[in-house]
């Protein structure tokens, strides 16, 4: 069977120019070894090793030339992807996983959607790192206004520090660089924390007003704090919420029954929220609405069940935003499944060594498992690009293709 596989490289459409070829490395073999490597999480090694089998000979320096460096057309792609996918639905799942980068940690973000998975490796997993991702840059533009007054409430800075930043610059884009000097020279007695959360206050002043890159609404994620106020709205994930009553572990069996017997009825709400999607109606929300409230002001007698019911209930807006937007999952599996395919890559390969690395990691497997949502062979995808066949739309084009025309969102005024 793999003997036919290499052989089948032989069949494929010729490339038009010999420019094609890096040395003497054809666009079938390099097809071949990114496929391996980043579609099958094989390591260099065992590539090597593979390709020795059938008489390539290619050192471990040249192989890993064709696995990061000179890939500058797929990043572009690879952003054509991201925006495809941003502007292709209201919401986005995201979530995020650790990850190595030359043995130091960082972090692995995932941003995506039923058409799409991106890949963002940052040495952070803060809020300010959230809103560079999702307009794609390493550094998001600052502002100050009026509405940065309304954000530091919300981050609870201190008022003697607000009149301060009332007075620096207003309405004029600022660099890191630049609020960083104004913190150090007025407000350094503010802690490390404080201080982000201005830079995140202007950050989210300036967002909106942008105009590169869609601008989220909608962001489908866990509980984690990096993931809050950064969107207009914010669904958490019920598989995730319903991840903390498994994780307890009462010892009296009395206890034991009465967290088996509350887990019955959530996920029998659960299955009732799926239903919902199906056929929603305002109705239907008000009823499913006030039986959340009901179910969740259980009150059992089993003091860590009943604070764990109140910690839910506590979350209702989130967790039943499903009720306006019947579109959205009441998961977020997408972005974690997401995740565990870089934390498979992170156990086989360890983790990225330089930024090319970096890049190229976050680039192929964005193009891997985009492919892969869309039905397309990643082999066949790379090797139509890499030979300059062009046969093949690009992933862009068919998230665009298959992006729905509307997002059906239903009014529940008072719910």
């Amino acid at each position: 069977m793999v003997g036919l596989m290499i052989c089948s490289l032989w069949l494929l459409p010729r490339p038009k120019k010999c420019a094609r070829y890096q040395g003497q490395f054809g666009p079938g073999l390099r097809a071949l070894v990114i496929t391996l490597y980043y579609g099958s999480e094989v390591t260099e090694p065992k590539i090597l090793e593979f390709l020795s089998h059938f008489g390539v000979s290619i050192s471990a320096g040249q192989l890993s030339n064709l696995l990061i460096k000179g890939q500058e057309q797929w990043q572009a792609e690879k952003d054509e992807i991201y925006r495809a996918g941003l502007e292709s639905s209201l919401w986005q799942h995201i979530d995020d996983t650790a990850t190595r980068v030359d043995g130091q940690n960082h972090h692995c973000h995932v941003v995506g959607n039923p058409l799409y998975t991106s890949y963002f490796t940052r040495p952070r997993k803060d809020r300010l790192t959230i809103i560079e991702i999702l307009q794609n840059v390493t550094e998001a533009p600052l502002l100050l206004n009026e509405q940065t007054a309304d954000w530091l409430d919300i981050f609870t800075v201190p008022h003697w520090a607000q009149r301060v930043i009332a007075g620096w610059p207003h309405q004029t884009l600022l660099t890191y660089a630049q609020l960083a000097a104004l913190i150090k020279r007025d407000l350094a007695r503010l802690n490390a924390q404080q201080q982000a959360r201005i830079f995140e206050a202007a950050a989210l002043t300036a967002w909106p007003q942008q105009t590169t890159w869609p601008l989220v609404s909608l962001l489908i994620s866990d509980d984690a704090p990096q993931f809050r106020e950064v969107t207009e709205e914010q669904a958490l994930c019920w598989v995730h919420e319903g991840r903390h009553y498994k994780k307890m572990t009462p010892f009296v069996d009395y206890h034991q029954q009465l967290l088996a017997d509350f887990q019955t009825k959530f996920w029998r709400f659960y299955r009732q929220l799926q239903q919902y999607r199906a056929g929603p109606t305002q109705t239907l929300a008000a009823a499913l609405s006030a039986e959340f409230d009901t179910l969740f002001s259980t009150v059992t007698g089993y003091e860590a069940l009943d604070k764990r019911i109140a910690q839910t209930k506590a979350k209702k807006d989130k967790l039943l935003l499903v009720l306006r937007h019947p579109e959205i999952p009441l998961h977020n599996n997408p972005a974690e499944l997401g995740a565990r395919r870089r934390v498979r890559k992170r156990d086989i390969s360890f983790g990225p060594r330089t930024d090319d690395g970096v890049a190229a990691w976050d680039t192929f497997m964005t193009v891997a498992a985009t492919a892969k949502k869309l039905g397309v062979s990643f082999f066949a995808y790379v090797y139509d690009r890499i030979a300059g066949v062009k046969a093949l739309p690009s992933l862009a084009d068919m998230i665009k293709q298959r992006s729905p025309a509307t997002h059906p969102v239903m009014s529940t005024a008072g719910v």
